[in-house]
């Protein structure tokens, strides 16, 4: 056998003998040493961890890593003390974090304790690990005692772990199934005042939103008094997008950073970051970040901001030209895992709702703007198709809260999902009216605040 061949077949013999596995540990280089280590594979409870203990004396912090994620394949008890051993004196926080999981797969009601002692570490990493061996023995009442005061602990991702354990999120129950919607919304397009409409819509009602909101002050069918009030009125907007959202469904976002030109040449142009000042309101009212998801516009369809250092080249006065938009994902956050969305399906839905076709695999989408004799800033069907082919299922209600020229009902109906559409403005709600065509299955209907959708 070739001395730089490390086969199965003597992996396997090295693990039978002792004395070789110790040889080999002893004078291996780090580079086989770490293969060797990557390959052992399933360890008996009689396998001898001596040479494995040698291993951790290794200055590599790859190898103790790996010797102390093979030693936790043995779920020995008197391993416990080299475990603690470890979490005292290793540098390494990898290696660390792996002796915790170690210790709690022990199963050993006797670890309760120093796994306590192990919540007040400094790395929030070795207290999820500590909680992991913990929530085996979650009915214990010292155990949930102590668990329970990390509620308010300072890492977000250690409270979602207590809450989901202890406080699990309840969503309002509705009479309505998951894959089904009320009959009354099915292909409507609504002309009115969005938050007034959304107030007739049934709790957890819609599939998918998808939307594009008005501009802050950049056009003419978007005015308001200040830049906090339009975050305040997207604000209202998307609380009742969530609401009737169903549950562990997605909200899907397009916006960019807007320019209020100046006022003369001796004011500054003003720039809003839209996208980043929105993120933290969703987040709060209980969407949870999904992607970032980046729309790249030909260079030659946006507007030039580059000419002026284009001559003179002077830094401080250089501006990129904006050829992106965010659209950013969102979920609607709930205990339940995306597999169980998927679950409330029948086979032949989601058979049939597969994307199948060739489709774009990174968060980079190159997609060509569109324009509109009526709307200025309209969808392109190519963006609706991915979003509607990518978050939703076949015969799902998919909603766009600010339609404009209605694209994505569009895109909704030759996808085979129903729409629901709602557009403040009347001339745009008539453009729609011509982008879907009128038939016996869509309903245009003008909102009057005193009478209901249906």
């Amino acid at each position: 056998m070739q001395k730089n061949i490390l086969t199965k077949e003597h992996i396997e013999n090295l693990k039978d003998s002792p004395e070789q596995l110790f040889s080999f540990i002893k004078s291996e280089n780090n580079g086989r040493l770490f293969y060797l280590l990557n390959r052992l594979g399933k360890l008996s409870y009689n396998f001898d961890e001596q040479p494995l203990l040698y291993a951790l004396k290794y200055e590599d912090p790859k190898v103790r890593y790996l010797t102390v994620k093979n030693l936790a394949k043995l779920s020995k008890f008197s391993l416990l003390n080299i475990y603690k051993k470890i979490l005292r004196d290793d540098t390494s926080a990898n290696v660390r974090r792996e002796a915790v999981s170690a210790i709690g797969r022990l199963r050993n009601p006797k670890t309760i304790t120093f796994l306590i002692e192990l919540l007040q570490d400094s790395d929030p990493e070795i207290i999820m690990q500590a909680i992991r061996g913990l929530l085996i023995f979650k009915n214990n009442e010292l155990v949930s005692e102590e668990l329970k005061k990390l509620e308010n602990h300072p890492n977000e991702i250690i409270q979602d772990v207590i809450r989901k354990e202890f406080y699990s999120q309840t969503i309002k129950k509705t009479n309505i199934k998951h894959v089904d919607f009320p009959e009354f919304l099915k292909n409507k397009i609504v002309c009115g005042d969005v938050q007034k409409i959304m107030k007739y819509v049934p709790d957890e009602s819609v599939h998918l939103t998808f939307t594009s909101p008005p501009y802050y002050n950049a056009r003419d069918y978007s005015i308001y008094q200040s830049y906090k009030q339009y975050l305040d009125f997207l604000e209202n907007t998307f609380k009742e997008v969530h609401r009737i959202t169903k549950e562990g469904r997605f909200f899907v976002l397009n916006t960019s950073p807007i320019i209020i030109p100046r006022v003369s040449r001796q004011h500054s142009s003003k720039r809003y970051p839209i996208p980043y000042d929105i993120h933290p309101l969703l987040v709060r009212m209980g969407w949870e970040f999904i992607d970032d998801i980046i729309w790249i516009k030909p260079e030659a369809s946006v507007k030039n901001r580059n000419a002026g250092f284009l001559q003179h080249r002077k830094p401080l006065g250089y501006k990129a030209n904006s050829r992106t938009e965010m659209v950013m994902v969102y979920r609607k956050k709930t205990d339940k895992l995306i597999d169980w969305n998927i679950r409330q399906y029948d086979w032949n839905t989601v058979k049939n709702s597969k994307v199948n076709e060739e489709y774009e695999t990174s968060n980079i989408w190159e997609i060509d703007p569109v324009f509109d004799r009526t709307h200025s800033a309209v969808f392109p069907i190519e963006l609706c198709n991915r979003v509607i082919k990518f978050y939703s299922y076949k015969n799902d209600l998919v909603f766009d809260p600010f339609a404009g020229s209605g694209t994505f009902g569009k895109a909704a109906l030759k996808l085979e999902r129903y729409f629901f559409l709602t557009e403040q403005n009347k001339r745009y709600f008539n453009r729609i009216k011509e982008n879907i065509g009128e038939n016996k299955d869509i309903f245009y209907k003008e909102f009057k605040k005193e009478k209901q959708l249906n």
